[in-house]
């Protein structure tokens, strides 16, 4: 019998392009192997033996004949290849388009009701990853006060502004206006503010927030919630669902942060769900290497935590191959590696056509009620 579930979210951890990534011009992405290959490997001796060989073949990670883990693919079904998407299918809930992506930058009539919102005039609107948009726009920003606007190419403006700009309550009160103001179907599903100090060559992000709208469908946090399963939030995750459904949430600014958080949270919780998001993957490959080598080697921390009765999976939201220009998100399939003691190991899930067969599996572990959409795979982690 499960008590618990441990999901831990590596944000932009593709491992291969999905069929329609042409349509997305991400053909050919794989965020995962295209990291090792320009770091001539990776050491990743613990998702390794859970068996993360058997999903992609990444240099420096062997194909373990044993695995102590199972192992498969998630697709998606939902149009968009963002950190919002990737959760709610992942957690039930299948969204379609909704309006166009941003791809190109934040579409003028967008911007025109951010600046209305925020109160004034914002500098940039294109399509980048944040620290490209720090290094080129962060003294034009200090200097002139306007805040920097940018999207991830996804349905998503993302909204920065040094600290001495706006005072934080301000600043993310005014970001929550702005959500607030698009009701048509062309407006963005998620603000994201972010606060920074420092100055040019050493800018350092302060805070973040995700100002998002509601998932528009029952999700596994619904039902835990329902059952009266105890459900956790650890980093964004809590934001990227409005809050709903989470008994409580812990915000980590860092991905050493939540994971310690993590491990603190384990002596306390006797039963639920622990939903955890790890910004591991900066926009520079060697150092996304390492972040994504050193969470690994604090693995053990968590599975000499687990208790008879537990169940951890290791999964993520979307790609971000850094190989291809802009370093942006990537429509791919993402891995899943799942452990706990008297679980069964070695078993290949295989390709899942879409990420909501995950939430279908916490909640069938959790005995609670089906959610609409998703086939659960927990009697394959049972039998073996």
């Amino acid at each position: 019998m499960i008590n618990r579930v441990i999901l831990l979210v590596i944000d932009g951890l593709g491992v291969g392009a999905m069929p329609d990534a042409a349509d997305y011009h991400d053909a050919g992405a794989n965020t995962v192997v295209h990291l090792a290959d320009a770091v001539d490997g990776l050491s990743l001796p613990n998702m390794e033996m859970l068996g993360l060989g058997h999903v992609a073949p990444i240099k420096g990670v062997r194909t373990m004949a044993q695995p102590t883990g199972s192992f498969g693919r998630l697709g998606f079904l939902s149009a968009g290849k963002d950190s919002v998407i990737g959760y709610w299918e992942s957690s039930g809930v299948i969204h379609g388009s909704g309006g166009a992506l941003y791809a190109s930058g934040i579409p003028p009539q967008v911007m025109s009701k951010l600046e209305e919102a925020l109160g004034r005039k914002v500098i940039e609107q294109r399509a980048a990853p944040i620290m490209t948009i720090f290094v080129e726009c962060g003294d034009d920003h200090l200097h002139s006060g306007a805040p920097i606007a940018w999207t991830d190419g996804g349905r998503t403006c993302h909204i920065a502004v040094h600290e001495k700009v706006m005072p934080a309550d301000e600043f993310y009160q005014r970001c929550r206006d702005a959500r607030k103001a698009f009701k048509d179907t062309d407006g963005p599903v998620r603000i994201v503010g972010h606060r920074f100090t420092g100055e040019a060559g050493a800018w350092k992000m302060n805070g973040r927030k995700d100002m998002v709208s509601e998932p528009p469908g029952l999700t596994m946090l619904d039902v835990l919630n329902r059952s009266s399963q105890i459900t956790m939030g650890v980093g964004k995750v809590y934001d990227l669902f409005s809050g709903r459904g989470f008994t409580k949430a812990f915000p980590a600014l860092t991905a050493a942060a939540a994971f310690d958080e993590t491990i603190r949270m384990m002596s306390k919780l006797p039963r639920g769900l622990l939903y955890v998001s790890l910004n591991l993957m900066p926009d520079d490959s060697p150092a996304a290497a390492t972040a994504l080598q050193a969470f690994d080697r604090r693995l053990p921390d968590l599975f000499n935590n687990l208790r008879v009765g537990d169940l951890v999976m290791i999964t993520s939201d979307h790609g971000r191959d850094l190989s291809r220009p802009g370093k942006m998100p990537t429509r791919e399939y993402v891995p899943v590696l799942v452990t706990g003691p008297k679980l069964a190991h070695g078993v290949n899930l295989g390709t899942r056509v879409t990420a909501a067969d995950l939430g279908q599996t916490v909640v069938d572990a959790l005995r609670a009620e089906r959610l609409p959409v998703g086939d659960s795979f927990f009697e394959a982690l049972r039998q073996g």
